[in-house]
Formats: structure tokens, C-alpha cells, sequence
């Protein structure tokens, strides 16, 4: 089975040569047997030359970017996605992923009054508690008709949503580790992002996520048998 990884953006180059950039990021922690992955550098105009067909199932990264912005690669973007929605292979979208997909299935994306949410995050999903590094201030406003919420809490109510049985998007970031949060807040968040908010994050970094569950659930959502 072939992952089609289409970036949105780039990780800093300060941890690039630790991490890898968001493509192998992802590819390390979805990886399993009979699993492929492919990057796409959509953010840099590299799309699949077939479009939805290039992949089995696609997932759209994270980004500095918002989703509402004028790039030239937003549009070619939204008619992929809603190509590979209509094939209804599986994909999933992680933060800036999470509101390009709302967005061009009909929902809404604009930078959050509340401001930003950064570090460790719990959301509500059905009476249980998970926990992600969020690095946002856009959020989903308006999610289209067909989205059903999943997780979210009082400063993101669509944490998570679904879309059918094939598409799943998440606001957080189940492929950020405490030690990238702290390389972001170093290398990004000083000068853009409240200090008090980014010091309360680092003074939170390394208390527990539910990645490795998050991940094991979207190597199924990729993976498994659809009729």
C-alpha cells in the first residue's frame, strides 16, 4: 500500500537534521509492514502527476501557512482533496491538513479570537481524554454539513472530526514530541506568539501525550478495507 504525504510546509531548518522534515516525520510514525510513503512538497508546487490515483490513501501535513491565504498552490490543493473525497480514499489532515480539508468541503478557517493554543492539550472524545501538542491560532469555525465532531474542548470544538468512513482530521499534532514543541518555541514562537503562552507550554512539555494511541488508530484509518 502506497501513503501519499502531501507538505503544506516545512519544519525549521534548526531541526530538520534531527527530525527530518514533516514528510519523514509522519513516515516514521505511521510506519508498518507493506506500508510505502511518498512526499509531495505541494507548499513548493510538487503535486501527483495523477492526482487522487498516485496513492492508496494520502494524509496533509501541518504548515505555517492559513488555509484562507492567497498561494497558488491553495486551490490545486482543495480540488485534490475533493478528488480524492470523491474516490473516497482514506486521508487524514493534521492542523493546517485538519482546516484546508473543512475548508474545501465547505467549512470555514480564520484565525481564533481566543488566540493561540501551543504545548499540551487534552480534548473530550466521548467521555474519554486525549492529549496532543497543539501549535495553532487558525482553527475550523464553521465545519461543513457532513463533518462530525469527535474530540474538541472549549478553546477547539472541532478537535477532531470525520467525514464518512474515509477522511479524519485532527487539529493537533500526534507527530510532535515534547522536544519539538521546545525546538518550535525557540525557533518560531518568540516575537509571534505570546511569551506567557509559550512559557507555560515549556513548562509543561514533557507530561503525557497519547500519541503512540493516535498513531496505532491512523494506521488502521489508513489501512483497513473499505466496501
Amino acid at each position: 500500500m502506497k501513503i501519499g504525504i502531501l507538505q503544506t510546509g516545512h519544519a525549521p531548518d534548526a531541526l530538520i537534521e534531527t527530525t527530518g522534515d514533516y514528510d519523514v516525520m509522519f513516515a516514521n510514525l505511521l510506519a508498518q509492514n507493506g506500508v510505502t510513503f511518498q512526499g509531495y512538497a505541494v507548499v513548493d508546487g510538487e503535486f501527483p502527476a495523477n492526482g487522487a490515483e498516485d496513492a492508496d490513501g494520502w494524509l496533509i501535513t501541518g504548515s505555517r501557512h492559513g488555509a484562507y491565504e492567497d498561494h497558488n498552490w491553495i486551490r490545486p490543493l482543495e480540488d485534490l482533496i475533493r478528488d480524492i473525497d470523491a474516490q473516497k480514499k482514506p486521508l487524514i489532515g493534521v492542523c493546517f491538513g485538519h482546516q484546508i480539508i473543512a475548508q474545501a468541503l465547505g467549512g470555514k478557517v480564520e484565525k481564533f479570537d481566543g488566540g493561540w493554543a501551543i504545548g499540551r492539550v487534552s480534548y473530550d472524545q466521548n467521555g474519554d481524554t486525549v492529549t496532543m501538542n497543539a501549535w495553532h491560532q487558525d482553527q475550523v469555525v464553521d465545519r461543513p454539513d457532513r463533518a462530525r465532531v469527535l474530540a474538541g474542548n472549549a478553546f477547539c470544538e472541532n478537535g477532531i472530526l470525520a467525514y464518512d468512513d474515509h477522511i479524519w482530521t485532527v487539529q493537533p499534532h500526534p507527530e510532535y514530541g515534547a522536544d519539538f514543541i521546545q525546538g518550535l518555541i525557540d525557533h518560531r514562537g518568540r516575537g509571534v506568539v505570546p511569551d506567557d503562552v509559550l512559557d507555560a507550554a515549556a513548562a509543561d512539555l514533557h507530561g503525557p501525550v497519547s500519541n503512540p494511541e493516535i498513531a496505532t488508530f491512523m494506521k488502521a484509518f489508513l489501512t483497513k478495507e473499505r466496501t
